[in-house]
């Protein structure tokens, strides 16, 4: 794990434990600066060339935190989140990441019912002692044992994103090998799929020796599980398993396509192999003893009768009849993407300025981008009320102004879908963006039918032009609200409003089965970031994959048109 990631993590928690103290202001300061660190530049370097005073350029780092970070860089610790985390048990910590909790709640449950983790949670939960304290009830029970099954379900897989980069920092060390000759992820991960059980790596190498040595003593290696000549797995500090395994040139092909695809997938490829009297195995494709096929994946596939398939669509729900009659979908990828919009900034609670915003995403070569900060009723999220939006459409117009030869800038707003549908803007306000988010941000739990309707609500305001994070969800956090996503994707397309497909890895909402019936049905998606920092832009990959997993094509996404038919699709 990097500095950064450290540095982040403990400034994550700080604010949390600020939050448990009820403190006001401090807490929000604590969280833009992290994600600040988390996405941006090595903090090492930084303060090695610039000192303290580089460390404030870093957004949401003011003098206090920048102190923090030095006293960090310097001493391996923060003295005032030690003294924090002395305040109490860690894991009543570990108790605000459940489901129905939250810093205030964990923190109660400790002072009154002296539970000290999760464990004594589900406990507490179990015997019904939670329902008795005032504020709670038998509902709040349920809601957290509830909460603890998905949390526990949590400590199993690691989420996507997290996963992929501690297999980009793998991949990334070994690459220096001169003696390895080829390197790939393969398992769920190549897949993209949205948790991790563990990392593959596989390779080709002249000395696997010297490769196995580099793998097991890598710097966050916690313990070696096994060392041979030709696979090895080591436990990693973050807690996952990481594999390698070395095979022959001959071999390669065939071993990729065997630990990347899912299981019902290799099944029925072994079932089409030996229907034409071959035997199928991670060494290669045998007719008897002869090795037929194996160096590429590709080889594989066309042995078998079959076009290669993208690994996001490895799960058989339909991709080997389509790769046998030539119809396996187009899928979208990161080069059709020509704008972001769904985007934060210091206006709300993001961490960079609208024109941060708008440089980077001229640096990625998008042709437009859409400012979206949060509406008035979002106060965590410091959301704008109607004088300070009138302010927010003012900038953004003199910015539009000023980057109108290198990109198109859209105002618009993430507005909030109040309980019963309504927006959080009036129409006179709503009819001042160019783009509008609508999104549920609060009355999770509301029952199926009170739900739905809310949501088509919302999606039948003309002004609205997409469903923010369409199911709510937050993986391992929070599950997706009782919604009828039929009923909604019909309203999406009747009313000309694009589901997101929202990338941030603990989100990736919409999920993989309705995107692909969004797609079925004619309905249009957009994949966005809702980025809270300029280095979360790049984040889209998650939301690419996402949508491959849909079976999602450019032509299902509103953003991969190039700005004069968006600004057609915008006017009709």
């Amino acid at each position: 794990m990097s500095k950064n990631s450290e540095i982040a993590n403990i400034l994550y928690e700080m604010a949390d434990l600020m939050d448990m103290q009820g403190v006001e202001w401090k807490p929000r300061a604590y969280r833009n600066a992290a994600r600040g660190i988390e996405s941006g530049e090595n903090v090492e370097e930084i303060y090695k060339k610039g000192g303290k005073k580089a460390l404030k350029e870093i957004p949401g780092v003011g003098e206090g935190i920048s102190s923090k970070i030095e006293e960090y860089l310097k001493t391996g610790k923060i003295k005032e989140y030690n003294q924090l985390t002395k305040k109490l048990p860690s894991g009543v910590h570990e108790m605000m990441h459940i489901m129905g909790m939250g810093p205030k709640k964990a923190w109660r449950l400790h002072k009154e019912l002296k539970i000290k983790n999760v464990e004594d949670l589900k406990k507490a939960a179990k015997a019904g002692k939670i329902r008795k304290l005032s504020g709670f009830g038998a509902k709040s029970e349920e809601d957290i044992l509830r909460g603890i099954g998905t949390y526990e379900r949590g400590q199993e897989r690691m989420l996507l994103g997290k996963a992929w980069q501690l297999s980009e920092e793998i991949i990334g060390r070994l690459k220096n090998l001169k003696e390895i000759k080829a390197i790939e992820p393969s398992g769920s991960l190549r897949r993209w799929k949205e948790t991790v059980g563990d990392i593959d790596v596989l390779v080709i190498s002249s000395n696997p020796a010297k490769v196995m040595n580099t793998f097991t003593t890598m710097p966050n290696v916690e313990r070696v599980l096994a060392k041979g000549s030709t696979k090895s797995s080591v436990l990693l500090k973050e807690r996952i398993q990481a594999d390698l395994r070395v095979l022959e040139p001959k071999s390669f092909g065939a071993a990729l396509q065997y630990f990347t695809g899912g299981k019902e997938h290799n099944i029925a490829l072994r079932n089409i192999a030996i229907k034409k009297g071959y035997k199928l195995n991670e060494y290669g494709l045998f007719k008897g003893k002869t090795h037929i096929a194996g160096r590429t994946e590709k080889e594989i596939y066309q042995k078998l009768g079959l076009k290669w398939m993208p690994p996001e669509l490895r799960e058989n729900s339909g991709e080997i009849a389509a790769a046998k009659s030539g119809k396996l979908p187009n899928l979208v990828t990161y080069d059709d993407i020509c704008g972001d919009l769904h985007t934060h900034t210091k206006w709300s609670d993001g961490a960079n300025s609208t024109e941060d915003m708008i440089k980077a995403a001229i640096k990625l070569g998008y042709d437009y981008i859409a400012i979206t900060d949060h509406s008035k009723s979002e106060h965590i999220a410091n959301g704008l009320d109607e004088k300070r939006l009138v302010k927010y459409i003012a900038e953004i117009q003199k910015l539009k102004k000023k980057y109108s030869g290198r990109i198109r800038v859209l105002s618009g707003s993430e507005v909030s879908i109040m309980a019963d549908g309504k927006l959080d803007y009036a129409d006179k306000y709503l009819k001042q963006l160019d783009w509008v988010v609508a999104s549920v941000h609060s009355r999770f739990k509301q029952p199926r039918a009170e739900m739905t309707k809310r949501i088509l609500t919302a999606v039948e305001n003309k002004h609205v032009n997409a469903l923010g994070h369409p199911t709510g969800r937050k993986i391992h956090e929070r599950e997706p609200y009782d919604v009828d996503m039929d009923k909604v994707i019909k309203a999406a397309k009747a009313n000309k409003v694009a589901l997101e497909v929202n990338s941030h890895p603990i989100r990736l909402d919409l999920k993989d089965l309705h995107i692909r019936s969004a797609v079925e049905q004619g309905a249009k998606l957009v994949i966005n970031t809702d980025a809270h920092h300029e280095n979360h832009l790049p984040m889209l990959h998650f939301g690419i994959s996402q949508a491959r997993r849909g079976w999602a094509e450019a032509k299902d996404v509103i953003n991969t048109l190039p700005w004069k038919q968006f600004e057609k699709y915008l006017s009709k």
